[in-house]
Parts: structure tokens; sequence; C-alpha cells
């Protein structure tokens, strides 16, 4: 199945629910197309040339469970974040063109202050200039689409709070790891981790597994620049997170800089032994869920 993420979900889904094994089709590449051209006949010959040569070995994503509800309500908060951080910005270029009077007045406010203020702007009387009150109203409209995105953000992120402490409440026992953090992780991973063979396959996966960079003599490991990007950025401020807050990462840090490694050679080690972490807690919960609803089955 190619495009099991999104146009190939309900079909790979169903599938999976009849008993049908299903491998992710890895795509022909840009390299591949621009070679030749594209057709939904020639997709489907490299799809299945692809899994005859053995190189698509990958389980599609189940999504049947708490994680594809997760995904859904990570994907409408980071949303609603970036639309509410991009009207905040549409207004400080406003104010950059304002009438003086009014960019002396919200001059140095913090950004919640700023909107709060921007809420109580009105566009005043008839006699002020048709180009200020433009502004103040548009401010305004702003401001408002802020506080509807800021209460939007607020109710998604405590939605993803209750399913993780639901389904996975040890992510969240684990230093540095909040709910959107351990969303953007299980969501990498999908509902049905049996897919990957192991946690080297899941660091391998988040861009957290070394790669081999050496040449004669010299022998050298360099940060991996593939995976999923966002789960790498997950793992990457639970790093942050744990350096400046854990005792035990801190000790960490100093005996790898006493033997001579980099800040980033020693951060791009602590995301493997994280990444380790989480597939362990994620494959705990698993099956905790598993031997509870057997439990609950059981006469």
């Amino acid at each position: 199945m190619e495009c099991s993420g999104n146009y190939g979900a309900a079909l790979s889904r169903h599938l999976l629910a009849e008993g049908i094994t299903v491998v992710e089709a890895p795509g022909p590449g840009l390299a591949a197309r621009r070679r030749r051209s594209k057709s939904d006949e020639g997709d489907a010959v490299a799809a299945a040339r692809s899994v005859l040569s053995g190189r698509a070995q990958s389980p599609v994503k189940a999504g049947d469970g708490p994680v594809e509800i997760g995904r859904m309500y990570l994907m409408a908060r980071d949303s609603a974040v970036k639309a509410k951080r991009q009207a905040v910005n549409q207004i400080k270029a406003l104010l950059v063109t304002a009438d003086p009077a009014l960019r002396e007045e919200l001059r140095g406010l913090s950004r919640r202050r700023l909107t709060l203020f921007c809420l109580q702007l009105s566009e005043g009387s008839e006699e002020v200039d048709s180009i200020v009150r433009a502004t103040r109203f548009t401010v305004r409209v702003l401001a408002e689409r802020i506080e509807q995105l800021e209460g939007q953000a607020r109710v998604l992120d405590q939605r993803l709070a209750e399913l993780i402490g639901t389904y996975y409440p040890c992510l969240l026992d684990a230093v540095g790891v909040g709910p959107h953090s351990a969303a953007v992780l299980l969501t990498a991973l999908g509902d049905n981790s049996e897919r990957m063979r192991g946690e080297a396959s899941f660091a391998a996966l988040c861009g957290a597994s070394p790669v081999e960079y050496s040449s004669g003599s010299r022998q050298h490991r360099r940060l991996n620049r593939g995976g999923n990007r966002q789960a790498n950025a997950a793992l990457h401020r639970i790093v942050l997170s744990r350096l400046r807050w854990d005792s035990r990462t801190q000790a960490y840090y100093e005996r790898r800089v006493a033997e001579g490694k980099t800040r980033r050679e020693i951060i791009r080690c602590l995301k493997r032994y994280v990444s380790r972490e989480i597939y362990r807690l994620i494959a705990t919960s698993r099956e905790e869920l598993v031997n509870g609803s057997s439990r609950r089955l059981a006469p």
C-alpha cells in the first residue's frame, strides 16, 4: 500500500481488519520520477516490484487506536498554535505602520498584554481618520482570533493529556516528557508498535540512530539527518529539559565533556538513549493494556 498515511489509510484499516498483511510500499523518489514519466500503472508496478524484491518490509500503521485519536488532536493543536503565532506577527506588523500615537501606546507591552489591550480597542468616532479606524478594527479582529485559537489549543492540550494519561501514563512520569512530546513520538510509532523490529528501528525512525561517517583510520559517527523530524525535535526538547533539570543527565554530560566530546555529539548520544527509554515505556504500557483487556475478557 502506497500512501497508507493519507489516501490509503481507510483501505489499509479495512485490509488489516480482514486479517490481510499490509506493508508500506516506498515511492519511487524524486530522482526516479525525473527520469521517467508518472502514471498510476507505473506506480503500481513499482510498488509491486518493491514488495517482490524485499525492499518494502515495513507494516503500515493500524490507525485504529488511541494513537490515531492523538494524531488528530495533535494536528489540530499544532495548526492552532501556528495560526496564533501568525496572528501575533500580523498585529506587530500592522503597528509598524500604524498611527504614531497608537504605536507609542502599545510599545513595550508583552504579547499577552498586547492582545488584551487590542481586544479593548474601539474604532473611534467618525471624526477619526479612516486609516486609523481601519487599523484599530483590524488589530482588534486579530486579537479576537488569537483568543479563540488560544482557547482551542488549550482544550486540545487538555484532551491530549487525558488521552496519554489514560493509555500511556508512564510516559508522563518520565523526566522531560510532556503530553505534546509524547503525542508526537506516539504518532511516529503508530498504534501497532510491533511493526518496529525493536528499539533500534524506532531510533532510526526518529532520526536518532548514529550514522557511520568514517574514512581510513578515522572512525566517526554523525547526526542522523533522516527520519521523522517532528519526532526528532521532540527528543531534542526532552534532552534539553533533562540537561537543565535531571541530575543524572547532567552528570553524564559532564563526564562526556571530560572525555573530549562536543555538545552536539553528547546531545546525539542522549537522543539515542531517550528513544530507547521511550520505546520501552510504550511497549510496557501496551503490554499492560493487552493484559488488562485479557483479564477483563476472561470468565
